[in-house]
């Protein structure tokens, strides 16, 4: 679902009353947990966690105007989802994160490539959440970022 918004706070008062809470839990969790550098910015009608120009001037490659996404979180129709670039372009943080989740929640984990899916939003695991961001620097995420992009 796509929300007309011009910053993080406007995005979430616009969600439902259900929803509200958790996103804030979840804005919270990883604005305390990830690491300096990231800037937290409306992307692509979302929350988004991005390496700013002023850190990275080239940008996304799809798109040089716009900074280096890493992260985002959106609520869905469904769910409330996080997209997370580097469970996607690291298999060593996606296989730890898969390991992880059961210790952190009984349901099973839904995940695409780089989407986590929380359809219960009483069972998002916001300390592992906080684990996750921890994981990669906006420097680590670069040099991965153009790892992958020139093959």
């Amino acid at each position: 679902m796509k929300y007309q918004a011009n910053s993080p706070k406007e995005y979430i008062a616009q969600l439902p009353e259900e929803r509200k809470a958790p996103m804030q839990q979840l804005r919270k969790t990883i604005l305390a947990n990830i690491p300096e550098g990231f800037q937290e910015i409306m992307s692509y009608g979302m929350v988004g966690y991005v390496v700013p120009h002023s850190l990275y001037p080239k940008g996304y490659h799809c798109a040089p105007e716009l900074p280096l996404p890493f992260m985002n979180m959106a609520s869905q129709r469904r769910f409330i989802a996080l997209y997370h670039s580097g469970i996607y372009a690291d298999k060593e943080l996606h296989d730890w994160f898969v390991g992880e989740y059961p210790k952190h929640v009984k349901t099973k984990l839904d995940m695409g490539k780089s989407c986590i899916r929380f359809k219960n939003v009483n069972t998002i695991p916001y300390s592992l959440i906080g684990q996750l961001c921890q994981k990669m620097t906006p420097d680590q995420w670069i040099e991965l970022y153009e790892k992958n992009v020139k093959r």
